[in-house]
């Protein structure tokens, strides 16, 4: 792997914005009544876990600084997966629908945990 110019050669970064673009689409089908509870923390939630990613990557220079943002967006992610349970529970989400969502973010988890551990062998 060549070194990495913008957070948007970071396959991390881009999962991440993918998964949350992905998880915006699923949340429009949520019922109205939980339009500024459930749906908006977990859309809050995803868009922090790549938005982290990013925020850290632009203070990469300061090494504290940009882990404690990989660690803050590896909770997020995890914020994320509590509000998928409560969605799947909910019966907002299919049961195929949440453990392909599950399986994907346990990915971007693991992905997170590398950079934070080796990040700078990529930067």
């Amino acid at each position: 792997m060549g070194r990495i110019k913008s957070c948007k050669d970071l396959k991390v970064y881009n999962l991440a914005s993918e998964l949350a673009m992905q998880i915006f689409e699923i949340t429009k089908t949520f019922p109205s009544e939980e339009k500024y509870s459930l749906t908006d923390q977990i859309r809050r939630s995803l868009r922090s876990a790549a938005i982290n990613i990013r925020e850290g990557f632009a203070k990469r220079r300061y090494e504290n600084v940009f882990v404690r943002h990989l660690n803050d967006s590896i909770g997020s992610s995890e914020e994320t997966r509590g509000w998928l349970d409560f969605a799947h529970a909910c019966q907002y989400i299919q049961d195929d629908t949440h453990k392909e969502l599950e399986q994907r973010y346990e990915e971007l988890n693991k992905m997170l945990y590398s950079l934070r551990n080796n990040w700078k062998s990529y930067i």
